[in-house]
């Protein structure tokens, strides 16, 4: 899947476009909180090349069709609040999978409501996609409550799927299929 380095999508409050090189500094303070990072697949980074380094796989990711991550603003230029993500994208059977997080101080305000409303329509609409699926941890209660707002269905849960920081967690999964989201 061929991703335009230019993208910008609109809300009523929000742009989203592609991450960029400038943002690791902002990246990196949304993903070294570990409250932000209490319910993701990995710990909480600790340096900043890690952000440097995570950007570049991304763009990579982004040239070879493989992802696209963009970067959640109020403004174009403003400074970066938070991500969305698509991966895991089968063309053939025309699903992907989503993720997301938002900077603490942008949390509560609906930007990722919005946000995911956005990025969702965008792929079915514009790429084509027929199923999105997300996985979270069934204990982040925002998060489901964010999907299921969209539409998403929890679907199923994976127990004992990620250990991260020596802790054990379950991964519920979700799925949206184009024809049920809400609008």
């Amino acid at each position: 899947m061929h991703f335009d380095s230019t993208l910008q999508l609109h809300s009523a409050r929000l742009v989203l476009s592609p991450i960029r090189a400038s943002d690791g500094t902002a990246l990196f303070a949304i993903q070294s909180d570990p409250t932000v990072m209490r319910y993701w697949n990995h710990a909480a980074w600790t340096e900043l090349k890690q952000a440097y380094a995570q950007i570049l796989d991304d763009l990579a990711a982004m040239d070879e069709g493989i992802q696209l991550k963009l970067g959640i603003r109020e403004q174009a230029d403003g400074p970066l609040l938070g991500i969305c993500v698509v991966f895991g994208i089968e063309e053939a059977s025309g699903r992907a999978e989503i993720g997301y997080n938002l900077a603490p101080q942008a949390q509560g305000k609906g930007y990722m409501h919005e946000a995911l409303q956005c990025f969702v329509d965008y792929l079915f609409d514009d790429r084509g996609l027929r199923r999105l699926e997300a996985e979270i941890d069934p204990r982040n209660a925002p998060s489901a409550k964010v999907l299921e707002r969209i539409g998403f269905q929890r679907e199923g849960l994976l127990r004992e799927r990620w250990c991260v920081g020596g802790e054990l967690s379950d991964s519920a999964l979700y799925g949206l299929l184009a024809r049920e989201r809400a609008r």
